[in-house]
């Protein structure tokens, strides 16, 4: 019972387009400017500006909780 067929049991015809083919040709037109591919990205240059900026907020989150615990101290 290996039928290669339709569901239903009625094989394809071949002058029938089948149901992928029909949904591309009724997909609408994209509107608006064709917009050019994206630069390429330099994944070196770009984890080297997150490790900086990680450092930066572990830098900027010691002297916040420093300043904190002084503030406390003179209360």
């Amino acid at each position: 019972m290996a039928s290669r067929g339709r569901r239903g049991g009625a094989p394809a015809r071949e002058d029938e387009p089948r149901r992928d083919e029909q949904a591309e040709q009724q997909a609408p037109a994209p509107q608006g400017p064709v917009l050019p591919p994206p630069p390429l990205v330099d994944y070196g240059v770009f984890i080297q500006g997150l490790v900086q900026a990680t450092q930066t907020q572990a830098h900027t989150h010691v002297a916040l909780q420093a300043q904190l615990e002084a503030q406390i101290r003179f209360v």
